[in-house]
This record gives C-alpha cells, sequence and structure tokens, in this order.
C-alpha cells in the first residue's frame, strides 16, 4: 500500500518511533489467528491486480476490462464525433447562406455587424427579405424549400414591436410614453406571387421609428442532409425555423440587424439508398451494445469492489474498538473507499446513457446530438484518466497520483481565498471598464479576460484596446490592469506553484524513508506474508464469525 498524506513534523516523529511496537502490545487474552487474519485480509484488499494474480491465481478482470473499455470507447466517440461535426458544419453553413441570401449587402466578418442607419434602408432591407423568400427557388443552389403543414405553405411572418403610444421631442426635451409594448403581424404565403417573381399586391405597412422596438420576420424551411450518405449513414431532414431581427431597443440612430435560426431534426418519412442494405446500421448498433454490455459489467464489478471496501472498513473499525478501545480516524477510514472506483463508476453510467442515446439517435427515434456528445465526451475523458491508477502500481509514477492526492485539501482551500481576490477584481472591472472596453463587456468576457491575462495572454492588445476618451477611466484602468497582472502572476501563481512543489517535496522524502504515515498502513505492516507464500489462499472468515471473535474477546478483557 503507498503513503497517501504528509504528516507535520511532530507527529511525523511520533509515529516513526512507535510504529514498530505499537500493534505488538496487545493483551493475553488476544487470538493472535483472528489478527494475523485481519492483517493478511487487508494487505490482500490494497495488493495491485499482478500481486492478487500471485497471491491467489485471480486474473485480473477489472484491468483488462479497463483496457478493453478504452479500445471500445474512444472508437465509439471517434465515430460519433464524425457524425456529429457533420451535423454542425450543415446547421453552421446553412445559417451562413441564410445571411447571404436574405441580408442585403453582407459581408462575412463585418465589422461591428450588420447596421441601419436610415429609413429607406430598413424599408429596402424588409422589402429584399420578402422578394428573396419569394424568389427562392430560382436563386438557392442547396436543396431548400418551404414548409408544409396538411398541404398549405406556412407563411413569411413580418411583426413588429412598438410601444403603444409616445410624444417624443428631443428638441424641446420632453417627451410621453406608455412603456406597453403591441405587437402588428401581416403575412406572405408563397403562392401568392406572380410567375415573375413579385407580389401580387404590393406591400402597404409603415414604421414610426420613434416608437419602433423591433422588426422580426419568421419563416421556415426544409432540407435534406445529404453529405451522411457517403458515411454511410441515413441522412436527416432539417426544419429551419429562421428569424430575422431589426433590433432598436437602443433608439440610437443604427438598427442592428441579424440572423437566427432554430433547428429541428427529424427522421425523413420516405426514403430509399440504392445499393444499401444497412449492414452497417446492424454492425454499429452492435458495437454500441457490446460498449454498453462491457461498461455494464464493469459498473458491476466495480460497485461489487466498493461494497467489500466498506465491509472491511466496518471489520476493521469493529476490530479497533473491540481490541484497543479506539476509533479508526477519518483518513484511515476513506482509504477502503477506492476513488478511482468511484470515477470508474460513474464514467460507466455515463457511457452507457449516452450510448442509448447514440443507438436513438442511429435508429432515427430522437435527435439529441448535443447530450449524446457531452455524455460521450466527458465518459471518455474519465477513462482516460482512469488510465492514471494503473501507472500508479509502479513507484515512480506513482508520485504524480500521492502528489495530487496529497495536495488537494490545501490547493482547495487556496484557490477559495484566491477567489475571493479575483471575483473582486471581476465585479470592479466589469463595473468600471464594461463600457469602454469590449472584453469588460459583460460579466462572463471580465472572467474569461482576467483568467487570460493570469495565463500570460494577450496582454498588449487589452491595454491597447483601452479608449483614451477620459483620463480618469484611462488612469484607472493602467493601475487596475498592472495590479492584477502582478498580484496573480507574481504572487498568487507563485505560491500555487510552491504549494504543489512543497506537497511534491515531502512525499519524495517519505518515499525515500518509507515513513509509516497511518495506523493503518503501520498495522498491515506486520503481515510479512509475500503474494507468492501460498498464505492468501486460504478461504476468508465470514462478517458474522469475525465480530462475534471480537465481541466475545472484549466480554473476556473486562472480565
Amino acid at each position: 500500500m503507498d503513503e497517501s498524506e504528509p504528516l507535520l513534523g511532530g507527529r511525523l516523529e511520533e509515529r516513526r518511533a512507535n510504529s514498530r511496537c505499537r500493534w505488538s502490545l496487545c493483551t493475553p487474552n488476544m487470538d493472535p489467528r483472528v489478527v494475523e487474519d485481519l492483517r493478511r485480509r487487508l494487505k490482500y484488499f490494497f495488493m495491485n491486480p499482478c500481486q492478487k494474480y500471485k497471491a491467489r491465481g485471480r486474473k485480473p478482470w477489472k484491468l483488462m476490462l479497463q483496457i478493453l473499455k478504452i479500445a471500445l470507447i474512444t472508437a465509439q466517440l471517434v465515430s460519433f464525433g464524425l457524425s456529429n461535426e457533420m451535423m454542425v458544419t450543415f446547421k453552421d453553413e446553412n445559417l451562413m447562406t441564410f445571411r447571404h441570401l436574405f441580408l442585403k449587402g453582407y459581408q462575412d466578418h463585418q465589422l461591428g455587424g450588420h447596421v441601419l442607419h436610415t429609413k429607406s434602408d430598413v424599408y429596402d432591407h424588409i422589402c429584399y427579405i420578402i422578394d428573396r423568400y419569394i424568389n427562392l427557388q430560382n436563386l438557392t443552389v442547396g436543396n431548400l424549400a418551404y414548409e408544409r403543414v396538411d398541404g398549405e405553405y406556412t407563411p413569411l411572418l413580418v411583426c413588429q414591436e412598438f410601444y403603444r403610444n409616445s410624444n417624443i421631442d428631443p428638441g424641446n426635451e420632453t417627451f410621453y410614453i406608455d412603456p406597453h409594448i403591441e405587437t402588428d403581424c401581416f403575412s406572405i404565403y408563397p403562392v401568392l406571387s406572380l410567375d415573375n417573381g413579385t407580389l401580387a399586391t404590393p406591400l402597404n405597412f409603415s414604421l414610426d421609428f420613434r416608437r419602433l422596438l423591433s422588426v422580426n420576420i419568421y419563416f421556415t424551411l426544409k432540407t435534406i442532409n445529404l453529405q451522411t450518405v457517403r458515411h454511410h449513414e441515413l441522412p436527416d431532414c432539417y426544419v429551419f425555423h429562421v428569424v430575422i431581427t431589426f433590433d432598436n431597443h437602443a433608439h440610437s440612430g443604427g438598427i442592428k440587424v441579424g440572423v437566427g435560426n432554430d433547428v429541428t431534426i427529424n427522421e425523413c418519412r420516405d426514403w430509399n439508398v440504392e445499393g444499401t442494405s444497412g449492414k452497417n446500421d446492424y454492425l454499429l448498433l452492435f458495437f454500441d451494445s457490446v460498449v454498453i454490455l462491457a461498461c455494464f459489467t464493469s459498473l458491476i464489478l466495480c460497485v461489487r469492489s466498493v461494497i467489500n471496501g466498506i465491509h472491511l472498513q466496518f471489520e476493521f473499525n469493529t476490530f479497533f474498538h473491540a481490541y484497543y478501545n479506539k476509533i479508526v480516524t477519518m483518513s484511515d477510514r476513506m482509504e477502503f473507499v477506492n476513488g478511482w472506483y468511484i470515477l470508474i463508476i460513474f464514467s460507466d453510467t455515463l457511457t452507457i446513457a449516452g450510448s442509448t442515446l447514440k443507438i436513438g439517435i442511429q435508429t432515427k427515434f430522437m435527435t439529441s446530438y448535443d447530450e449524446c456528445s457531452i455524455l460521450l465526451g466527458t465518459a471518455t475523458m474519465m477513462v482516460w484518466v482512469g488510465v492514471i491508477r494503473y501507472l500508479g502500481f509502479f513507484k515512480k509514477y506513482n508520485i504524480l497520483i500521492l502528489t495530487l492526492r496529497a495536495a488537494f485539501p490545501n490547493v482547495i482551500r487556496f484557490c477559495c481565498c484566491a477567489a475571493m481576490i479575483y471575483l473582486g477584481y471581476c465585479f470592479c472591472g466589469w463595473i468600471v471598464l464594461g463600457p469602454y472596453h469590449d472584453k469588460f463587456r459583460t460579466f462572463d468576457k471580465v472572467t474569461e479576460c482576467l483568467f487570460s491575462l493570469i495565463n500570460g495572454d494577450d496582454m498588449y492588445a487589452t491595454f491597447l484596446k483601452m479608449p483614451d476618451n477620459g483620463y480618469m477611466v484611462w488612469l484607472f484602468s493602467r493601475l487596475y490592469l498592472y495590479s492584477f497582472i502582478s498580484l496573480f502572476i507574481y504572487m498568487v501563481l507563485s505560491l500555487f506553484i510552491a504549494l504543489i512543489t512543497d506537497t511534491y517535496e515531502t512525499i519524495k522524502h517519505h518515499q525515500q524513508e518509507k515513513v509509516l504515515v497511518s495506523e493503518l498502513q503501520a498495522f498491515i505492516a506486520e503481515c510479512r506474508d509475500e503474494p507468492e507464500s501460498g498464505r492468501y489462499q486460504t478461504d476468508e472468515e465470514p462478517l458474522s464469525c469475525f465480530l462475534l471473535s471480537c465481541f466475545c474477546c472484549r466480554c473476556r478483557k473486562k472480565i
């Protein structure tokens, strides 16, 4: 069993002096066979899979299963990742297509977004969108089509939101406004257009820009993602609910125009792919079923190991209380709860849920791509992190695990203290610099910007983009940025690294001197039986027999 925590100076010397004789001070009435049996069972419990194989000849099924899971889950994630990438790319490319089709004069990566400043531009853009929608079939190079419900086309809706009543006179600095918002809409059906692609009746609508809040244009288009055929997957049918927004909430003289879409993915009603037999689909379903079976088996084995550890912890605690009238420390109790097994259990649960969603996506019963990718991605990350457990069986690799485990409590306490200072800078930067700097515009942007500064990223650009409109704000921004960078890079980050380094040196010192750092380890160290000795081949005593022996011995000691 490996050392897990560093000791303080005084307690360390005391334990080193007492660990050799502590367990030999037993009462004369103690049954030595019970004690040796418990030591042997504890030592076997904390052995690695190779040592357990030498001790009892039991094959390391969990180890082999985890290695198999790594290959299966990684292959499954790669397969689903390619499919998910095609889906996301298809949605993004269609959104870009809508912007080029329906926004007049749109350019990619346009600085400041698409903004209109004159009334005529607003009317021209609305008419332009309607005209492009009517002539969509003659314009687009894609497989876009109008939506039909019960055999009828769904209309394009033009809705304007405005204040109910207002009288605004900036010249006299007077205004009257009713803040209640009203909505007015009218519909345009594609079938109402003439053969030459114009409306049968001219549009008759007007906008009161002093009361206007926004103009929203809604329409629905449908298409099919055919690129999945090349990857032996059935194409999905997409429904794009497009909304084009003319935002005038600020009333600042510029109306921002944006395009958004809400995508619904459905199974196509009738499909036929020539030359396909569906064999690849069955193989993928079979592969996902194998992954679920492997994860379920791993889940059962790990749950059983955790339960056995809890039972053995209960036995050791009862033994300690019966023979030595002591309470086992919480750190020793937690040694019986293997955190790696908890991680594997959680990973298996996520993999089973994600594989189930993946089967539903492949069979076209559901389209939860985002949920499935999160579940499978997190599960795969945990599976690969779990490999560190098996590297920990080697002494030179194990020091990383011991350092992380020993430093974790101090790191959490240190981060809590540092977080108070960090949040203070975040709120200050958001309130003071937000109106003047894009990177401080919202609170989440502030946290990301300051975290980047801690890591030394984009420092000069952050200083450079601060406008010098007001001397007070400019001077405050310099003091704010210089103090934050100096405090967190030169002090907080250095202390954080020193905390990890100190723990590493302590663990390394303990490994070199082989100091026993817990009562549990000192008790197990009294067992001198090697895994190859054959002493571990005997059957373990039942829990009830062991407890009965403990309490009987306890009663004899009291008499």
